[in-house]
Parts: C-alpha cells; sequence; structure tokens
C-alpha cells in the first residue's frame, strides 16, 4: 500500500499543511481517508481530480469532512464530459445531510447523491476495492470511526480523532503502519473521550506491538517535537510526525 499524507494539521489549516486527508493507493485503487479543510486543492498534487475511486470519513467534524462540499461541484459542475458517476462515499449517519447543510446551495435536496454514493458505515468488516476495511467507533464528541485497512499481508490503522479507548487497542494489534492522532499535549490538556497526546499514542502503539508510529492532526499551536518525544519514551519502533507530501510504502 502507498500512503500520502495530503493533509495533517488538525482542528484547522496550518501555514505547511491542509486538514486531516490520506491518499491510499493499492492495485490501481485510489482511497482517499477524509477531506477537511484545504484537502481539494492538496490532493491536486497527487491525484487527478477525477481519478479517486472512493472516500472513506472517519467523522463528520469539518477538519475531516468539508472539503467534499467543494469536491462535490467538481464532480456535479465538470465542464468536460458531464456530470460524474457516483462515487462511494463511506461515512457516519447523516454524512450527506451534513455535506448539503454545509454548502448550503445545492440545487435540489438530492444533488449530492447524483454525484456522491452515500454508504452509512457501522462497526464491522467490509471491502472497499481491494482493500479488507475493518471498522470500530472510537471516543469522540460525535459519531467517530478508526480504521483498520489490510491489503497483501500488510496493516495500516488510522485512528481518525479519539481520546483511549479498546476499540482502537483492537484496531491496532500487530499493525505494521499506527497512523495515530495525537492532538494534545501530555501533561496539559486532559479532556476525556475527545483526543489523544503523544504519550497515549505510544502506550498504544507499543500495546499493540505495532512496526510504526506516525503522529498526526497535530494542531498549529501544538509543539509535535514534544508529542515526538513523549512517545518514544514509551515506544521502542520508529516515530515521527506526519508532515503534507509524505508518502509510505506500508
Amino acid at each position: 500500500m502507498k500512503l500520502t499524507v495530503v493533509g495533517c494539521s488538525g482542528s484547522f489549516p496550518s501555514m505547511e499543511s491542509a486538514c486531516s486527508s490520506y491518499l491510499l493507493e493499492a492495485d490501481g485503487f485510489r482511497l482517499l481517508l477524509d477531506m477537511g479543510n484545504g484537502a481539494l486543492g492538496e490532493l491536486q498534487r497527487h491525484s487527478g481530480l477525477y481519478d479517486l475511486d472512493a472516500v472513506l470519513l472517519s467523522h463528520l467534524h469539518a477538519d475531516h469532512c468539508i472539503d467534499l462540499c467543494g469536491y462535490f461541484v467538481v464532480r456535479y459542475y465538470r465542464p468536460d464530459g458531464g456530470r460524474c458517476a457516483p462515487m462511494p462515499v463511506y461515512g457516519p449517519a447523516g454524512t450527506e445531510q451534513r455535506l448539503t447543510a454545509a454548502h448550503a446551495d445545492v440545487p435540489h435536496d438530492g444533488a449530492m447523491s447524483e454525484v456522491f454514493h452515500f454508504r452509512t458505515l457501522t462497526p464491522g468488516t467490509f471491502t472497499i476495492g481491494p482493500f479488507t476495511i475493518r471498522t470500530e467507533h472510537v471516543r469522540h464528541p460525535v459519531e467517530a470511526f478508526g480504521f483498520r485497512i489490510e491489503h497483501g499481508g500488510r496493516t495500516l490503522t488510522y485512528s481518525g480523532d479519539t481520546g483511549p479507548c479498546a476499540a482502537l487497542e483492537s484496531l491496532t494489534e500487530g499493525a505494521d503502519f499506527f497512523l495515530c492522532e495525537a492532538s494534545f499535549t501530555y501533561g496539559k490538556e486532559d479532556i476525556p473521550d475527545l483526543h489523544l497526546n503523544g504519550r497515549e499514542a505510544g502506550e498504544t502503539a507499543r500495546r499493540a506491538g505495532v512496526g510504526r508510529l506516525v503522529l498526526t492532526h497535530i494542531p498549529p499551536w501544538t509543539d509535535p517535537d514534544i508529542s515526538i518525544r513523549d512517545a518514544q519514551k514509551v515506544y521502542d519502533g520508529p516515530v515521527e510526525a506526519a508532515k503534507a507530501g509524505a508518502v509510505y510504502e506500508v
């Protein structure tokens, strides 16, 4: 699997990065994990506008989904070749209504579904293209999912946004690559069921025996070096912070 970091900033874009969005490719199939603020512009550095095969949304906070409103315009008002056929968009219940309300000026209430085939996520296992996806509810103020993605004997876990929880531990067990949010700073912020800090991400990685930990969703006001050091204190494997444009072979 090839993973490209389209955007990795938490809560709002930084000067260096758009918000959460990750392009996962295998066997010619392109799956986008989240499409937060600014991601659509950055995506064009790595993919043609019409080359995505599916989108998988972890939850419906703006920094993870809002650029799908712009992508609706791209697909609905396509100047050459006419309107695009519906592309699968997997998300929590109410994804279509959330995006329609955010866009606020669609031609009619069902316009989004003319170019997006909305599919409601529930905990379980299913396939998207060549990928086997396992989803579990994680801890966040809105319905939110973590993902375990497998292909060719390799496993990637994406935390989405979450506080510490048993579901994340289960999704991460033995993963080769752990893309984990670290929004908070250890010893500074402690709000239950909202986000992880670098130490908590490291502890999860250690207990799960993951091969590599990449910290993401770090807000512009948080020092990623502190989060990296906190993770390294409890996890012996390779640790780094995600950067826009980074490419990984999983």
